[in-house]
């Protein structure tokens, strides 16, 4: 019916089927004889609806024509990859075939020794303190007495980061008796006594417990041995510096924390500094890194009056996260050194971790350090490029 070749009768009744022409035409069969005379003699359209239908099915015969070829043999000769002396001196070379160059073949990859992501990070910041005229302390004494890292820094024997939970004692040298007696006693005297204008702590210094050896936990212990150089000179002149190691703290591990990190520790020591010079500092310093999103943060230290914690936005986080630590030096420890009363010491310990993260996208920092580090991540990462 859809061919037009019958209709049906309905006007006598009962429906009648009845032929509509005299002659039909089989286009299918049509179609399939001229599919052997070729293919393409269908449109496509044609085709595809016969594939459909599946009266048509596609096989597609590849053939190939072989023939011998100059190279032919029935056996594998290994060509020669080498020109050898004795090649040259017997002749043999001319009977010989060698082996192309393949120009296009990649070359072995020498094995060598790869930056971690930190150290490339720490060349930049060691860069950018150079530039701006720091001058680098030395910091390869990890181990530390608690006179240099806690009592020189005016922090109290009572305080809570002397407490082993917080700090790694030595036990094998467990003290230190060298010391500059007579700073020592100066010390000694604005803990319990107060002096500088200050009261002190009102508390029993005890020499035992400033002589104790630790990890050092910040790299402000060793600022304070390089001020009190600085104060040991006949005349004062001001002075930068900065240091960047590992310190060492009895942390529990997290994804932003670990109990070996590096510090990042920058003072300068000079006439009429004060918390404006400190910010201006940061501004100029944290625009060469890059950073564009910080804030800062009224904060208490025991050994800075102002203090104030700076923190750094991490994309992949998140979240802000503080990056680092700074403040003005109390008289209580600059003046016991014997550096002039008008000479004010700013100063910041930054974090070399975070900062690392941030500009490599990882949210975790046991990613960074650690036993579950990928080699490959070490291998892989590109060059540190600060935004300067």
């Amino acid at each position: 019916m859809s061919a037009g070749w019958i209709q049906l009768d309905k006007s006598g009744g009962a429906p009648q089927v009845k032929r509509k022409v005299d002659s039909i035409t089989d286009t299918v069969q049509e179609h399939l004889n001229e599919i052997k005379k070729g293919i393409d003699n269908l449109p496509e359209n044609v085709r595809n609806d016969y594939k459909k239908r599946k009266l048509l099915q596609a096989i597609t015969v590849t053939s190939f024509l072989l023939s011998k070829g100059p190279q032919f043999s029935t056996t594998i000769k290994k060509l020669e990859t080498d020109l050898t002396s004795e090649m040259l001196l017997s002749g043999a070379w001319k009977s010989m075939q060698f082996k192309p160059y393949n120009f296009d073949a990649l070359g072995q990859p020498p094995e060598s020794g790869h930056l971690h992501p930190l150290l490339k990070v720490r060349s930049e910041f060691r860069e950018i303190f150079l530039e701006m005229g720091f001058a680098e302390m030395p910091t390869n004494a990890y181990v530390e007495s608690s006179f240099w890292n806690f009592d020189a820094l005016f922090q109290p024997q009572q305080h809570p980061a002397r407490d082993a939970h917080d700090t790694f004692f030595i036990s094998d040298p467990a003290k230190t008796t060298t010391f500059p007696m007579e700073y020592l006693e100066r010390v000694k005297k604005v803990h319990s006594e107060g002096g500088y204008g200050s009261q002190g702590y009102r508390y029993a210094w005890k020499i035992e417990e400033a002589q104790k050896n630790l990890l050092r936990t910040h790299t402000t212990a060793v600022s304070a041995r390089m001020l009190y150089k600085l104060a040991q000179q006949k005349e004062f002149t001001p002075q930068k510096y900065f240091s960047i190691d590992k310190v060492f703290r009895n942390e529990t591990l997290d994804a932003t924390h670990l109990a070996e990190f590096h510090q990042v520790e920058g003072v300068i020591a000079d006439r009429g500094l004060g918390l404006a010079d400190l910010i201006t500092v940061f501004d100029t310093f944290f625009k060469r890194l890059g950073f564009d999103r910080l804030q800062f943060k009224p904060a208490y230290n025991p050994y800075t009056e102002p203090s104030m914690e700076i923190f750094a936005f991490h994309n992949g986080l998140g979240k802000w996260i503080e990056i680092g630590n700074s403040g003005v030096f109390r008289p209580e420890l600059v003046l016991p050194m014997g550096l002039p009363a008008d000479v004010n010491v700013i100063a910041w310990g930054l974090s070399l971790e975070r900062p690392t993260m941030i500009k490599y996208g990882l949210n975790n920092i046991r990613d960074l350090v650690g036993p579950k580090v990928d080699l490959q991540m070490v291998q892989d990462n590109p060059l540190c490029r600060l935004d300067k």
